[in-house]
């Protein structure tokens, strides 16, 4: 009985054992899988995926603000101006909400050395979209002074939003100074959704404001046209006054002053959301450190010709734009002639623009230097700026190629509109290859940081010299050469000041290494400076007469004709914002372009 239980009962302790120890690992699978899950949700979320999801998130906010747009257009819509700002201030309130968290969310975290993108952006850039900031400002007050006028006959959405919009930009660009280089390494997922909330806010900022100065250049070429005599049009201006008096003196200088604003506004949110992209770009990347320090200043010397020559390009653009507003609704042969004047500038300009273009990339082929192809997303995205942004102007120039082309009239200016659009297209072509180039090549003062930073050579400045011969037994080396001893822990404790008494010496370090490193900017470095500078001013030339109202394309009639006064104002509302935002955009890269060289 007792030799036969005891088998048996160790068999069942055994099964008892596997029992016990299944049942443990298969609630320890169950814990591993619970707890693979929750870090899959939460943590360890694929980075990708939030970059896509978030990204489509930004885009359909883009595209109901678009689709409220397109149905203001229609006169008589159920769909009010009001709607669409109420979805507006909406947006603006969910973006403070996220950056009064982040705010908060590092100033908790200030005792943590936050990673930063030096090359996110500048202090000009910062100085200069503050600066646009505060003109934006202004049309808010403006707004909100046009609403006092007109209050007993408009919403007070319209109140609401002009001070929410003010609040938001004072918050946005106090965010943008302070917050737009950090390099966001926590709560990736959601960060991502709040950077790609505010870039698409300002986006739809932006297409709100470029309609606004779309429908008012519209209204106002649709007058001058049937002022000279065009009465078929088949477009309905829309309204612009309210159906009431004006309670205040002041109503026509607010009207007035919010159509010479716009520009600055527009330019204002384009800005922001390019900065904002960049920083959604950063989330979660590994920053080079190598490649990430801050540039030496940029030397001035020998500017001369370009800052002359570009401010002579921008005098003759505020005198074409007076001669251009003032003569261009009067007679129909002042009209031909204003319009002509127009052209010839802009040939002379284009003709200028490119050959400084050429010369520059000549002195870069002359001079090859390798390019620079570390990870840099904000250099990326200003090339992709800068050819995207390139398509406006080039369809509009087209279109005009083809309008002179097959138009059977025959005004005084129709060859010249064909010598500007060619010369328009080519413009693009080079000043583009030059930025380009220009922001890719390698600095040639580089490997002279790098020396610096790195210290002195030892073949160069060694005491114990690799030439001298070697020693093959013991040899008293304070006998044959006292200072030694002296010089090796001059070698060691050198950062510490100690010697032991040893007298220090100063290497005589040789005048040519010298001068090589006070190098003064040599002649080819003084020309691109003067190209860039020229170009500079010569953009912000082009982008200033078509911000304030000189735009030929709508005036010449060789386009209507063509193409029909609706398509070829839709196609004009598409490309002029874009060949706006392409002017200003190449100026900011011509002076990044001007501090490399």
């Amino acid at each position: 009985m007792a030799e036969h239980g005891g088998p048996h009962s160790m068999c069942l302790n055994k099964v008892d054992c596997h029992s016990s120890s299944t049942l443990s690992s298969s609630s320890e699978q169950e814990s591993e899988i619970f707890t693979k899950l929750k870090v899959s949700l939460t943590e360890d979320y694929p980075q990708k995926n939030a970059e896509i999801l978030s990204g489509q998130y930004g885009i359909n906010l883009l595209l109901i603000g678009v689709s409220l747009m397109l149905a203001i257009g229609n006169n008589g819509a159920p769909v009010k101006e009001e709607h669409l700002l109420s979805f507006i201030t909406t947006l603006i309130i969910v973006q403070l909400l996220w950056m009064m968290w982040y705010i908060v969310r590092r100033g908790m975290q200030s005792n943590l050395q936050a990673e930063k993108d030096v090359h996110a952006t500048t202090s000009w850039i910062k100085g200069g979209l503050t600066l646009l900031a505060l003109l934006s400002l202004i049309m808010d007050a403006f707004n909100i002074g046009y609403f006092v006028g007109y209050r007993s006959c408009l919403s007070a959405v319209l109140v609401v939003y002009p001070i929410i919009h003010a609040t938001h930009t004072i918050a946005q660009v106090h965010f943008l100074w302070f917050h737009i280089k950090d390099v966001i390494k926590s709560f990736e997922t959601f960060e991502r959704f709040g950077v790609i909330h505010a870039v698409f806010t300002n986006l739809l900022l932006w297409c709100s404001g470029v309609m606004s100065e779309a429908n008012h250049l519209l209204n106002h070429h649709s007058t001058r046209l049937t002022a000279l005599g065009f009465e078929n049009l088949t477009m309905v201006s829309v309204a612009m006054e309210p159906h009431c008096n004006c309670t205040i003196s002041a109503c026509s200088m607010f009207v007035n002053g919010l159509y010479y604003l716009y520009p600055f506004n527009i330019e204002y949110h384009i800005f922001v959301s390019v900065m904002l992209f960049v920083m959604w770009k950063n989330i979660g990347r590994t920053i080079d450190l190598e490649h990430n320090r801050k540039r030496l200043a940029t030397k001035t010397q020998g500017l001369v010709v370009g800052p002359i020559l570009g401010l002579a390009a921008l005098a003759s653009t505020i005198g074409v734009l007076v001669v251009y507003i003032i003569h261009v609704e009067e007679s129909l042969d002042i009209r031909e002639s204003t319009i002509a004047i127009f052209y010839y500038y802009g040939i002379v300009m284009l003709v200028v623009m490119c050959s400084a273009g050429v010369t520059g990339l000549l002195i870069y082929r002359a001079d090859p230097i390798p390019m620079d192809t570390t990870k840099n997303p904000s250099r990326k995205l200003d090339t992709e700026l800068l050819f995207g942004s390139s398509v406006g102007s080039w369809l509009v120039s087209w279109c005009s190629v083809v309008a002179v082309s097959a138009s059977r009239s025959s005004p005084s200016y129709r060859w010249t509109n064909l010598m500007y659009s060619l010369l328009s297209i080519l413009e693009k072509y080079i000043q583009n290859l030059f930025i380009i180039e220009s922001l890719y090549r390698q600095q040639e003062d580089g490997e002279r940081e790098d020396t610096e930073v790195a210290g002195p050579a030892p073949e160069i400045f060694s005491v114990n010299s690799s030439l001298s011969p070697p020693y093959n037994g013991i040899i008293n080396q304070a006998y044959e050469n006292p200072d030694n001893g002296c010089v090796t822990l001059e070698n060691v404790q050198k950062e510490s000041g100690q010697v032991n008494g040893c007298p220090q010496k100063h290497l005589e370090v040789p005048h040519q290494v010298e001068n090589n490193v006070e190098v003064t900017p040599s002649k080819k470095s003084q020309i691109l400076k003067n190209i860039a500078v020229f170009l500079f001013m010569c953009n912000i030339s082009l982008w200033i007469l078509p911000a304030f109202g000189c735009r030929p394309q709508y005036d010449n009639g060789l386009e209507e004709e063509t193409f029909g006064f609706t398509t070829w104002t839709t196609v004009l509302n598409f490309a002029m914002p874009i060949t706006l935002f392409y002017r200003m955009h190449s100026v900011a890269c011509l002076f990044e372009v001007f501090r490399r060289v």
